[in-house]
């Protein structure tokens, strides 16, 4: 990969960053699942993903980094803002209050996998703090 830099490389922090970028995701991702039932969540989830794109942004530069997001920062923050609003909608379809939570198990064949409303507000809120942390982090690099 050519990647133009202004300053020295440094290749052991880009060679830690490139092994350890996907495993933060991953483990992003491992927190946002398990924390409808158990601490965690969300909020826990975003910063995770926000650290792996500061590293990334501070290995490899805020243009790298923010190729390597899933949409534009700002877009990315309020793709989530949507899917907390859109939690709430299937409790009102029902008649229930705004944000109640509903849930049950999906069955995939022998699995068993829990499911609700509320994974879909924690999904919201990982999305919006990490582009909302990450469009913060990327301006500051362009300030240094």
């Amino acid at each position: 990969m050519n990647r133009p830099r202004s300053g020295p490389r440094e290749v052991l922090v880009e060679q830690a960053v490139g092994l350890l970028y996907r495993p933060l995701l991953l483990a992003a991702l491992v927190v946002w699942y398990r924390g409808h039932n158990a601490p965690g969540g969300g909020f826990i989830a975003g910063l995770l993903a926000v650290a792996a794109t500061a590293s990334y942004a501070l290995a490899f530069g805020g243009r790298a980094a923010r190729a390597r997001l899933p949409l534009a920062p700002e877009r990315l923050a309020a793709l989530g803002v949507a899917f907390g609003a859109l939690a709430g909608l299937p409790a009102v379809c029902l008649g229930r209050p705004f944000l109640t939570h509903l849930g049950g198990e999906l069955a995939l064949g022998p699995l068993a996998l829990p499911w609700s409303t509320v994974m879909l507000f924690d999904l919201g809120v990982m999305l919006c703090v990490w582009g909302g942390l990450a469009a913060l982090v990327l301006a500051l690099g362009r300030k240094s």
